[in-house]
């Protein structure tokens, strides 16, 4: 079943790449389910798949995953072969993605996929918070949601599973779809198609031809979507699909109204028999959606309305992700995990109308927008000068060759040097950028 040296010769003697069938490496995973990609990471008894980068090739980590305890080294460079304990395979990424499909395969349950330009990940937390009171729920882990993430998400979810949530990342066109055939979810969700990754799709159409690939991916297979009925691009890209379960403001299958936003978000839902205000932790009337989308998946899948608003209430945001700080008499909403314009423009808005007296912005630039970074850029600065503010902050990339009087610096530090300087009282302050910048800085 595994190479041995006689194996090993034949393969060199005549250049075949040893195929291990899947239903035998298969058998392997499930005496050792736990796989790893990074060495920095194992655990004794892993399963440690060697994966080749740009700048990395980690089958010259083989022998040092097995020195520390792991199962078996799956490499795709004979070079590094080993001992018994090594299997090698053609590809090890292509062999990671289709030990998870197989893994896959043996559940029937509901697989929920979810993409979109903004609030995926925070949508994926309430939506596994509000499903976990009540279902076996396993659920991406972080945004670990790419071409590596995906799989090895799937390759976490045990026998006991009930309902698994999937989260999908993508910058470029048949990325979705290639998560759809490892996935083969059951029900898919657009968040939305905002102004992300314009660089990879090739403008906002391309952004909604990408994350479409979730919507054909279900029409296909006869699943179900759940849809943002507020979007009308949403139920134009949807058309056809005969399963869906809309949410929204008006018009939908689940409705809701912003009560507050002041300082956290208060969402009411009108919809009869169900109605109440759930009371988020979450800063931004833009987290509606993402509020609303949880309400009616745990809806569907009869959750309660009374444990819905219960486990939404009780999450908090953590990760740089709309998290309100108090720091001394300041307030601060940390929302630097991610930027794109479409989140920006909606951050800024909402701090404009927050009630609070004193207000600075730090922004760091945004990235991946190609040809119209400079444009997206400037606009943001036409925002900006739209309202008052004691002080606005620019960090970074194209924010520095657009025209604005505002201030500038290079990076997250030397802001965070000028915020401390400062020595603010009774003042609150919204710090948003691409991950590049990593703007938590400015409060190190």
């Amino acid at each position: 079943m595994f190479f041995n040296s006689y194996i090993l010769y034949i393969y060199l003697a005549y250049n075949y790449i040893y195929n291990m069938k899947m239903d035998e490496l298969y058998k392997i995973y499930l005496q050792h389910p736990h796989v790893q990609t990074d060495t920095r990471k194992l655990q004794e008894g892993d399963l440690y798949v060697a994966l080749k980068g740009a700048n990395f090739d980690g089958n010259q980590f083989a022998k040092q995953a097995l020195d520390m305890g792991a199962s078996y080294a799956i490499i795709d460079d004979e070079t590094y072969y080993i001992n018994e304990k090594t299997i090698l395979v053609p590809d090890g990424l292509k062999c990671l993605q289709a030990l998870a499909h197989f893994h896959r395969k043996q559940f029937d349950i509901p697989f929920i996929a979810i993409t979109g330009s903004n609030g995926k990940t925070t949508t994926k937390e309430l939506i596994h918070t509000v499903l976990k009171s009540k279902y076996i729920t396993y659920a991406t882990e972080g945004n670990l949601n790419n071409h590596i993430g995906v799989p090895l998400t799937i390759l976490k979810i045990k026998k006991d599973a009930e309902i698994a949530i999937i989260e999908m990342g993508a910058n470029h066109q048949k990325e979705i779809e290639s998560y759809c055939e490892i996935a083969l979810p059951t029900h898919g969700i657009i968040n939305n198609c905002g102004k992300a990754h314009l660089e990879g799709f090739g403008g906002i159409e391309g952004v909604r031809k990408g994350k479409g690939e979730l919507y054909d991916f279900i029409r296909n297979s006869g699943g179900t979507i759940f849809i943002n009925a507020d979007f009308d691009y949403l139920l134009e890209m949807a058309k056809d699909i005969q399963h869906q379960i809309s949410y929204g403001s008006n018009q939908a299958d689940f409705i809701g109204k912003i009560a507050s936003s002041q300082p956290f978000l208060q969402v009411a839902i009108l919809n009869h028999q169900k109605e109440c205000v759930i009371k988020t932790q979450l800063v931004g009337a833009y987290n509606f959606p993402n509020v609303m989308a949880a309400v009616a998946i745990g809806s569907t899948f009869n959750i309660a309305i009374d444990e819905i608003k219960k486990s939404i209430e009780q999450y908090m945001p953590d990760n740089s992700r709309s998290q309100l700080i108090t720091i001394g008499s300041n307030t601060i909403i940390l929302d630097a995990y991610n930027a794109n314009p479409t989140s920006m423009h909606a951050a800024i808005v909402n701090f404009a109308q927050a009630d609070f007296p004193n207000k600075v912005i730090i922004l760091g630039a945004m990235m991946e927008l190609g040809g119209d970074s400079l444009k997206e850029h400037q606009q943001i600065i036409q925002l900006l000068q739209q309202s008052n503010w004691n002080h606005v902050v620019l960090v970074g990339g194209h924010f520095k060759e657009v025209n604005h009087s505002f201030l500038y610096f290079e990076n997250a530090m030397e802001a965070g040097t000028w915020y401390k300087n400062q020595a603010f009282t009774h003042t609150a302050f919204l710090i948003k950028g691409s991950r590049h910048f990593a703007m938590e800085k400015v409060l190190q």
